[in-house]
């Protein structure tokens, strides 16, 4: 420690060694004894080779330090804020990384930390005023007087909140200003209660579904992603996916004791801080889908600022040549890539395809327009590319920007994308003229070359390899059904009907496939002598799916066909019948036998979609009506952006200040 000192633990010979390495006989001038200082020291050729060396060296760590592809983290260290350039959106850049960290001046959010790692799956009218006083005064009985007194104490106290913040600065979202540009309220007349007793009493039984699905999860699962019904215990992970995705189905059916206890867990424990691979697609509709309506419906200010954070640290993902995300992210490191088994490197059309809804909504929160420009820029890219037949195949290469395989789906790896085209249209107040036009583009191409007739009269969706046809349809494509239903009165005059028809046949085509136990298989074919059935054992399974019960809910608003209650009806009884166990619900392993087995599985979707569709399927119109209201792809309600509503609000508040 000292001049001429001791090195503890170090031998003599060692430590002269050293010293002559560093070209001195000691430290601080000092010389060791009996040694001279010019046997000590090193020729002038060998100092420059050592002094060039080490030079290299440094070099070569900080090359490697500033340039390897995994160095976020460690340039953060050494790089200050004021070194962070603006964005340029597709570039690819590490300044294209750090962009989200740049926040509006003034938006109020917390600084706590959400991470996932999670792997898997123009109207003109005015809108009334006050719906909140509405839903109390047309409430019916004492007990949905006391349930909306509850829900209408947390919109006031969270409406006061968003007040004042917005006096503080004009930037931030309005939640008042927002209410008053929704034609109906969300939970409509008396939260959407049919004057129906029939089928009141059917909304009821789904109601005690969800409760029996819920406080199975809160007994055995608390705080896991789900839950095994079976063995009563959590599967994957402590963040709460079922928590998160069951928010709004607890609220709008009115199951306010649960909604509180979801909403404190958030509050409390919902801390996704995991350095673990997180789905870019399942965090997006999961999580920031599940917030996002959360607030939406309740004007919590702590569910908007969870999604906004958590919305933050899934931009990184965007930071590849093209500004085509990466599938996989690390949201702790910030660090993405592509999941090992898609087809050399590529990303998937419906994960990068289905990010439109959420991000928008992130902007219009936030006042940062990053998120709109990263989705925005997936656009575009898709526009300038060529598309074989006008198909979009579902393989795409993150770095090139060309397509890797020419499979197309309209079910699993490409379904979703095409829901947020026209969803992105309607969400928009129907202002979004380049999804409207994207959607109906490929609806063509679709039905050119996908919309297959059976020998027995069915109506499918085959998919496509390269230009041969696999006369397969997956229950995930089955959502198509609502969504030609949703976009038939935007189409042209002449196809109009035509497409609520085609909507109808591939409706009708999926209810064929529920098999005698009234359940549908993952997959059902028509070949061979098939008609919508699962012709191989690994097809038989249904995991609680809900994407057959999803476009009997927008038929029946669509057409009001009573045939699509009483189709929903039959999936409730099989459901009870087949997949409800002692300690909430579970898949089973083959639909064509009574005898089931089941897979142990309550999937958080079940809660957030299959029982949330098939309430709204029993109630009202207006509750959550199709005119201010859409559905992301987990069934999370966004409302359609009423631009011209709220710039007029404003002028009408500025003008009543002045």
């Amino acid at each position: 420690g000292s001049a001429g000192g001791r090195w503890p633990g170090i031998g003599e010979t060692t430590r002269r060694g050293c010293l002559s390495l560093l070209g001195t006989g000691g430290l601080d001038g000092g010389f060791l004894p009996g040694v001279s200082a010019s046997g000590m020291g090193l020729r002038l050729s060998q100092k420059f080779m050592f002094l060039l060396f080490l030079s290299g060296l440094v070099t070569l760590c900080f090359g490697a330090l500033f340039f390897l592809p995994d160095s976020v983290r460690l340039k953060r260290i050494f790089l200050s804020k004021t070194e962070i350039q603006p964005v340029t959106v597709g570039s690819g850049s590490e300044n294209d990384v750090r962009e989200h960290l740049k926040r509006p001046k003034d938006q109020g959010m917390t600084s706590a930390k959400v991470e996932a790692g999670i792997k898997l799956k123009s109207q003109s009218r005015k809108p009334p005023v006050s719906y909140e006083a509405t839903e109390v005064r047309l409430a019916g009985g004492k007990a949905q007087e006391d349930l909306n007194l509850s829900r209408s104490k947390t919109e006031s106290a969270s409406e006061k909140v968003t007040s004042s913040n917005h006096g503080a600065n004009s930037d931030t979202f309005s939640y008042k200003k927002f209410r008053r540009c929704l034609f109906k309220p969300p939970l409509g007349r008396d939260s959407g209660r049919p004057a129906d007793p029939q089928t009141n009493e059917r909304r009821e039984k789904v109601k005690e579904m969800m409760k029996f699905a819920w406080d199975n999860y809160k007994r055995y699962a608390w705080g896991k992603n789900e839950l095994r019904p079976l063995t009563r215990n959590g599967h994957i992970g402590n963040i709460g996916a079922s928590v998160v995705d069951s928010l709004d189905t607890l609220y709008i059916m009115g199951l306010m004791d649960e909604y509180n206890d979801a909403k404190e867990w958030v509050k409390t424990s919902l801390d996704l801080n995991s350095n673990g691979e997180a789905s870019l697609f399942e965090v997006n509709i999961r999580y920031v889908g599940g917030l996002l309506s959360a607030y939406y419906l309740t004007g919590e200010e702590l569910f908007k600022n969870k999604a906004v954070e958590l919305g933050e640290k899934l931009l990184p993902a965007f930071n590849t040549p093209t500004g085509i995300p990466r599938g996989v992210i690390n949201l702790g490191s910030g660090t993405s890539w592509s999941w090992g088994w898609a087809s050399a490197g590529s990303s998937i059309l419906a994960e990068f395809g289905t990010l439109h809804l959420e991000f928008v909504h992130l902007t219009e929160l936030s006042s940062n327009p990053v998120y709109t420009e990263k989705v925005m820029n997936i656009r575009k890219l898709l526009n300038k590319i060529e598309k074989p037949h006008g198909l979009y195949p579902n393989f795409l290469s993150p770095v090139s920007g060309n397509w890797v395989q020419h499979h197309v789906s309209i079910g699993g790896l490409g379904d979703s994308f095409y829901e947020y085209l026209i969803k992105s249209y309607l969400m928009s107040d129907k202002t979004d003229d380049d999804a409207k036009k994207m959607y109906y583009t490929a609806l063509e191409a679709i039905e050119a070359n996908l919309v297959q007739k059976s020998p027995g009269g069915l109506t499918y969706m085959a998919e496509w390899r390269g230009g041969i046809l696999d006369h397969k349809m997956g229950h995930l494509a089955c959502f198509s059904g609502g969504m030609i239903g949703i976009g038939a009165d935007d189409g042209a005059a002449e196809k109009r009907q035509h497409y609520l028809d085609l909507a109808a046949e591939i409706t009708h085509t999926c209810h064929e496939s529920y098999t005698p136990t009234k359940l549908g298989p993952e997959a059902f074919r028509f070949d061979s002598g098939a008609e919508a059935t699962a012709t191989r054992l690994s097809d038989r399974y249904y995991i609680l799916r809900p994407e057959v019960i999803e476009s009997y809910m927008y038929m029946w608003r669509l057409t009001h066909d009573p045939k699509y209650r009483e189709w929903g009806w039959e999936a409730v009884e099989a459901l009870e019948q087949h997949c409800r166990v002692e300690s909430g619900f579970s898949g089973i392993r083959d639909v064509y036998t009574t005898s089931v087995s089941h897979d142990n599985m309550q999937q958080s979707f079940f809660l957030s979609e299959t029982l949330k569709y098939l309430y709204l399927l029993f109630s009202d119109d207006d509750l959550l009506s199709l005119e201010d209201w859409v559905f992301n792809t987990e069934a999370h309600p966004l409302p359609i952006i009423r631009n011209s509503c709220l710039q007029d609000d404003a002028t009408q508040e500025k003008t009543v200040s002045e």
